[in-house]
């Protein structure tokens, strides 16, 4: 398994490291957090680390930690835009419960 983009989220990627003029990727991660213990992690990524995973979706470099990997496999990161707001959006086929506030999950 591995990680992948919508066309949304490869594109909205591409456009903030253009923006940036710098960085390699997108990396995703894992960080104990919220009501439900899970919350992802998501930042811009200057360099790859001896230990990461990286997957290549549609010209853009997923990074991801060996510890985060276990809980993203099989991950769609999407992008998008509801009414005044947008972001990007883990559909993750692990994941087994969300918090009420939508922070955090289980898997």
């Amino acid at each position: 398994m591995s990680i992948s983009l919508t066309d949304s989220a490869a594109d909205r990627v591409k456009t903030f490291l253009q923006k940036r003029g710098k960085g390699v990727g997108v990396r995703l991660g894992i960080k104990t957090t919220g009501c439900s213990g899970m919350a992802y992690t998501i930042e811009f990524a200057d360099d790859i680390e001896d230990t990461d995973e990286v997957f290549e979706d549609k010209g853009v470099k997923v990074i991801v930690n060996p510890k985060s990997l276990v809980y993203l496999q099989g991950t769609e990161l999407d992008f998008a835009k509801e009414g005044l707001n947008e972001g990007f959006k883990f559909n993750n086929p692990n994941e087994k419960e969300r918090c009420g506030c939508g922070e955090s999950f289980t898997v």
